[in-house]
């Protein structure tokens, strides 16, 4: 199982080094985001499998819980290495490797929890740790001599300094620092994804609008998303689908476009203007601004006057 860091490209390099050929199963979920490039550079094949719909049903109500903020990682880990069992025979493969190092993520990678994935997952005896290999029973691979245990580690804890020293012996030099990957440990996207859910709108769609802009929720089914750069502004543009609404000043102000979600009246059309107001370069001598409002897929553009919502009814409405 490839993740994109550093861990697992590790596994599977110590793992080739033993003359055993390997094959990188890398999941696809919403809130990860790999370059294909980094992976292609590892010299293996890799398989690339979407669970992104499978994901956000076991997100609903994972049978493990939550770490500290929405991350489902014991389930998580369940789920891929069931599909990777699956894939086995496929793919005539022997056993499963991963990257995982005993204790460094305290919720996912403790002794007890790792027990329990291998259990979970259909694999008790076919998973192989080859970073923290010699702190673990012996596998079946180990056993029936398909893997020279001898040549396995002991790697525990945090500390990222051995990794950094087997990835000079094994010439690998692409990856990523190793901050959290995975958008569910970020404390502002679970916010705004607590709330998305609380709403039911777990939807494909709307998780992809949450990693863009400012969020606001101007009605119980109603939502404005701020661009906060040049950048953003152009993601929602494509990310905006039927019926969906944009948001932008005239082509004499500098400001952001906003992407508005749900059944809009004129009354929250009219504070959708208002906030987009507030994120202007306003030059007006009113304090205000001309907003235009478009609604996907028409072509056609209302103008609107608008001047910038008070802090405080900005405030109430950000999530």
């Amino acid at each position: 199982m490839i993740s994109g860091g550093l861990d697992s490209a590790l596994a599977a390099g110590l793992i080739q080094s033993q003359g055993i050929e390997v094959v990188g199963l890398y999941f696809e979920i919403p809130f990860s985001n790999c370059q294909r490039e980094m992976l292609s550079s590892l010299g293996i094949q890799i398989k690339y499998i979407d669970i992104k719909e499978k994901f956000l049903r076991l997100l609903e109500n994972p049978r493990y819980g939550f770490g500290s903020n929405m991350n489902p990682c014991i389930d998580c880990k369940i789920m891929m290495l069931k599909e990777a069992g699956g894939l086995m025979k496929e793919l005539s493969a022997d056993f499963v490797i991963t990257g995982e190092v005993l204790g460094q993520r305290p919720m996912s990678q403790n002794r007890q929890a790792l027990a329990l994935i291998a259990k979970r997952a259909g694999l008790d005896g076919l998973l192989l740790r080859p970073l923290s290999a010699l702190l673990f029973p012996e596998t079946l691979p180990e056993k029936q001599g398909w893997i020279n245990r001898d040549k396995l580690l002991n790697f525990s804890g945090r500390g990222r300094k051995p990794q950094m020293e087997l990835a000079k012996k094994l010439k690998i030099t692409d990856y990523p620092n190793p901050a959290g990957g995975c958008l569910l440990t970020d404390p502002g996207f679970a916010r705004r994804l607590k709330e998305l859910m609380a709403h039911q709108e777990l939807s494909m769609d709307n998780i992809e609008l949450l990693k863009v802009g400012r969020h606001f929720r101007l009605g119980p089914n109603v939502k404005l998303v701020v661009g906060r750069n040049e950048k953003e502004n152009e993601q929602l543009v494509g990310l905006a689908k039927e019926n969906d609404y944009l948001f932008f000043p005239n082509e004499e102000l500098a400001g952001p476009t906003s992407l508005g979600r749900g059944v809009f009246d004129g009354e929250l059309i009219k504070v959708a203007c208002q906030i987009t107001c507030r994120y202007c370069d306003l030059n007006n001598p009113n304090g205000g601004a001309n907003i235009l409002c478009k609604k996907i897929p028409s072509g056609e553009c209302t103008t609107f006057q608008a001047v910038p919502i008070a802090e405080d009814g900005l405030r109430s409405l950000c999530i």
